[in-house]
């Protein structure tokens, strides 16, 4: 019987174990995941383009997993933000960068 119990206990366990790591994957859109890495330099880069070529934040709140409104132009993103990141449009709001899945347009990432 303590066989049992420590079974089923060991299991539980386990079990709550996995539910607390899938809820650290953040899904957008049709269940795919936003898992954006961004190295330090390219944060740096982007911060430096976002401030020289001077670009106007939008009025709208953006928020990220969400997806943006379709008056809102996306932009797109310049080469030298990195390879990772061609594939992704951003909008500027708040002082925020925030990368954008084009075929969505959910905010998959906001760049501090």
């Amino acid at each position: 019987m303590n066989k049992l119990l420590l079974t089923t206990a060991m299991a539980a366990l386990i079990s709550s174990g996995a539910m607390a790591q899938s809820t650290v994957v953040t899904t957008t859109g049709a269940g795919h995941a936003a898992a954006v890495q961004i190295e330090p330099e390219y944060r740096t880069k982007i911060r430096t383009y976002v401030t020289e070529h001077k670009v106007r934040p939008v009025q709208q709140k953006i928020v990220v997993g969400q997806p943006v409104p379709r008056e809102v132009e996306l932009e797109a993103v310049p080469a030298d933000w990195g390879p990772s990141l061609t594939k992704y449009r951003y909008v500027y709001s708040g002082e925020r960068v925030m990368l954008v899945d084009p075929s969505t347009r959910t905010v998959v990432q906001e760049i501090d």
